[in-house]
């Protein structure tokens, strides 16, 4: 097997588990990165919001996956990007997650962009982006035009994952997957599935991506957005789709590494939530599926989706609607604990 470019995923992502304190504390990464992304969830309580901040728009900057609420100016939640992780304060105000309650248990998602961020005119319009080829990910903010309309990303080579939000007022967060095609979307904070809209995401290039005048939730005229954006590197991320088949000897998907981190949605029908696991929290197979749904503020479950995450892809273990129905289609996210040519069986 060839060398990957990135032989330790953690160098890029990690999933760190804490408990809470009652007090402010900092979170520290294996591979102490600093991180430019952070998403946040308290795992033994219901009615908490995930939360999501990232170094462009700022730490104290607070946006909520679940809901449709804007920019939150909240600097009791997260106080400053560190060089080995983030620093994180006792939490007050907004709709938001508490991130310090005694005893309780959290998850913390840190992705490493490209740190400093720079003004980026290869779209129509300019955006500020804090891009990273090497791992596939930037973070790019902009302004809507309210016309045709694309937005640089920084990665040189076309996004597979692509995640919107607007900042400045209330809606949904837009998903792009390579796998839906252009003109398709979900939305990270629904349980809906694929909507088709010619005016949305109409490309998506190795320097930018495009939508019309049409696509108000991504383009609304003077509104201020954020745009998440992943390309696939072999042996850290892969973004796909697969078939379910209901069975307890469920599909087996091939990445090319043993998943560190995995988010999926069914796309084909029905109300099914979003599904998001990673090994942090469950290290041995079968792992128990304790799962979180970036749409709901629900607390960890258990008892469903019961999956294999193999040192070369994953493989579901049960016919659960979300993740392994029979006949039904679904898109993924994946990044990596380590790549295949490194990886061991649990």
């Amino acid at each position: 097997m060839s060398t990957p470019t990135i032989p330790k995923g953690n160098q890029y992502f990690d999933a760190t588990l804490y408990t809470g304190t009652g007090a402010a504390q900092t979170i520290y990464n294996a591979a102490q990165f600093q991180p430019d992304m952070m998403w946040l969830k308290n795992r033994s309580a219901g009615s908490t919001s995930h939360i999501l901040v990232d170094s462009v728009r700022g730490a104290s900057i607070v946006l909520t996956p679940q809901t449709t609420t804007g920019d939150q100016n909240l600097p009791s939640y997260v106080s400053s990007f560190n060089a080995n992780g983030v620093s994180l304060g006792t939490g007050s105000g907004g709709n938001t997650a508490d991130i310090s309650t005694s005893g309780s248990n959290y998850v913390v998602w840190q992705w490493k962009a490209g740190g400093a961020t720079v003004t980026n005119n290869n779209g129509f319009v300019p955006s500020q982006v804090s891009a990273n080829p090497t791992s596939g990910f930037s973070i790019a903010t902009y302004t809507g035009n309210g016309s045709n309309s694309s937005v640089g990303h920084g990665l040189g080579v076309a996004p597979s994952l692509i995640i919107v939000k607007c900042r400045s007022t209330t809606s949904d967060w837009y998903v792009y997957h390579a796998s839906l095609g252009t003109g398709a979307y979900l939305k990270l904070d629904s349980n809906g599935y694929t909507t088709s809209d010619a005016n949305y995401f109409t490309s998506s290039t190795s320097t930018l991506f495009s939508m019309t005048g049409s696509a108000t939730a991504i383009n609304t005229n003077a509104a201020t957005y954020v745009a998440y954006c992943w390309a696939p590197v072999a042996g850290y991320s892969q973004f796909g789709s697969y078939t379910g088949n209901g069975s307890t000897d469920g599909t087996f998907v091939y990445t090319g590494f043993r998943p560190r981190w995995l988010l999926i949605k069914r796309t084909d029908s029905g109300t099914n939530d979003w599904a998001l696991f990673d090994s942090a929290r469950e290290d041995i197979n079968i792992n128990n599926a304790k799962g979180l749904k970036p749409n709901t503020n629900g607390a960890e479950y258990t008892g469903n989706n019961y999956h294999d995450l193999l040192s070369n892809g994953f493989k579901f273990r049960n016919g659960d609607t979300d993740t392994n129905a029979s006949g039904a289609t679904y898109v993924y996210a994946a990044f990596a604990e380590a790549p295949f040519k490194f990886a061991n069986a649990r």
